[in-house]
């Protein structure tokens, strides 16, 4: 299977986050930190996105009960 990588842009549609917010969560823990892809760009696993967003649906679902 192959690994996806997906740049800030993408992250950012995907999530609904601003930047700053995403750079945040980072240095809080609370979301993916970025893989270094060369000296000026970052990406993220899609699948750690993924992920991220299924604990947050799950965590919101639990949270309405």
């Amino acid at each position: 299977m192959a690994t996806a990588i997906l740049r800030l842009p993408a992250v950012k549609a995907r999530t609904g986050l601003s930047r700053s917010t995403i750079y945040l969560y980072i240095a809080q823990g609370k979301f993916p930190a970025q893989i270094i892809l060369g000296s000026r760009s970052v990406g993220w696993l899609e699948s750690d996105i993924d992920d991220w967003l299924n604990q947050k649906i799950e965590a919101s679902r639990k949270a309405a009960q």
